[in-house]
């Protein structure tokens, strides 16, 4: 239990948390006027199982209501994506990355930018197209025109930098990384109506109980493989030379270095489906031959798809583990306090040892992340079971809820608690 019943900071950043996303579920059911409900409906039971379908997982069924929050934030991971790329090629803003917290602030208000432009473009996109779309001979808009295309857009964008904001705010005073837990919400929010879905189909004969039992033990088996490896750490043996300072000798301890099995976590999925979904959702709108040929092409399952996905995934895998991980770094920081690598020089030697693990490891992770995300959405696919079901979500879920678990018990240890893993706490062990 917690010290007297108080209110402390960690339970406040719960509340927080809680609040900042009851508030996002809130904004999902709000629709954008204009629209009619029943057309819109209708589309989305056409798309089952497309891209578009995809898209609105990720933005936790906004996008099938057509709500103020139907582009979701994935402007925001787009624009992240081009400002880190640009990070890496553009000197002014490779040397604010190294002024510390100043520079974050500055390339994060680039980013910002960078939404807001993004999410602009998408939003202006996504109205006129709707403008021309008609489902069962109605059309989905009411009352088409330039001051639908302009509210339209005003009010999506306006979604989307709420929740950029609401990411930012749950990351700073909550538990967690907002943008993540964002989606994570949207994810869980549509697991019991897949579920209804999915016994729905058994109802009508469309899938038989065996196959949904081979789907449930497939969940689990994939569930726990993706904690067995997230948990996964390559451990570098170090060693700390012994000095003597006045009177007192300090070092001398081994100790090691964990490299991560999956360094980036769930951000390759969330980059790569971003990157992929933005183009294919505008091709699928279009009316020419050859662009409904790349829709198709680029449906969730398909070779093309699996192919592109796997190089995206398997890319940023490298991209994100090379920000967030520099072995230069960590090897003169080795050398500054008297570590080294048994048989391994200090200095090059020990960066360059650090740089080929990591490799080996990354591509690793990033073969493990490539076989979640892709493998069930084969399996899937080819027995007509609801998309929502992939490994991509699987992934993100339990990648999130693994990483906010940890910060919980972090902080809970930090102040001197038990935890979840002491005596009082729900999983009882060593403290």
């Amino acid at each position: 239990m917690l010290a007297g019943g108080k209110l402390t900071e960690l339970k406040q950043r719960l509340l927080f948390v809680l609040g900042a996303l009851l508030v996002y579920r809130i904004g999902t059911h709000i629709p954008v006027p204009g629209i009619d409900p029943v057309a819109l409906s209708l589309l989305f039971e056409q798309q089952r199982g497309s891209i578009l379908d995809m898209f609105n997982m990720f933005s936790g069924g906004a996008l099938e209501r057509f709500s103020v929050l139907a582009l979701g934030i994935m402007p925001y991971i787009s624009a992240s994506i081009i400002v880190q790329l640009l990070t890496k090629v553009h000197p002014k803003l490779e040397q604010l990355s190294k002024e510390g917290a100043s520079g974050r602030r500055k390339i994060s208000q680039y980013t910002r930018y960078g939404t807001l432009v993004l999410a602009t473009f998408q939003a202006f996109g996504i109205a006129t197209m709707l403008e021309s779309q008609q489902t069962g001979g109605m059309q989905l808009v009411i009352d088409p025109g330039l001051q639908f295309r302009i509210a339209t857009a005003i009010t999506l964008v306006t979604g989307t930098m709420f929740l950029m904001w609401l990411g930012e705010q749950v990351t700073e005073r909550g538990i967690g990384n907002g943008i993540s837990l964002i989606i994570f919400a949207g994810i869980i929010a549509r697991m019991p109506n897949a579920v209804s879905n999915t016994f729905r189909l058994m109802k009508t004969g469309e899938i038989n109980i065996f196959l949904v039992l081979v789907l449930v033990v497939l969940m689990v088996t994939v569930v726990g493989f993706i904690i067995f490896v997230e948990r996964g750490q390559r451990r570098i043996p170090v060693q700390y030379a012994k000095r003597i300072i006045g009177r007192k000798m300090y070092g001398g301890q081994s100790t090691h270095l964990p490299l991560k099995v999956n360094t980036s976590g769930v951000i390759p999925p969330i980059f790569a489906s971003s990157i992929i979904m933005f183009p294919a959702t505008i091709a699928n709108f279009i009316d020419v031959p050859w662009v409904q040929g790349i829709a198709q092409a680029m449906t969730p399952g398909s070779i093309i798809y699996n192919l592109i996905y796997v190089g995206f995934i398997i890319f940023f895998c490298f991209f994100y583990t090379a920000i967030t991980f520099n072995p230069v770094d960590v090897a003169e920081n080795m050398k500054k306090h008297g570590g080294y690598i048994p048989g391994i020089r200090p200095g090059k030697r020990t960066a360059d040892y650090i740089d080929r693990v990591l490799t080996r490891v990354t591509f690793s992770g990033a073969l493990y992340v490539s076989a979640v995300c892709v493998l069930p959405t084969i399996l899937i696919a080819r027995f007509n079971v609801p998309f929502y079901f992939g490994g991509t979500a699987l992934l993100i879920v339990v990648g999130v809820a693994i990483d906010t678990v940890s910060q919980m018990e972090g902080h809970m240890l930090a102040r001197h608690y038990e935890g979840f893993m002491g005596k009082g706490g729900p999983f009882k062990g060593r403290r």
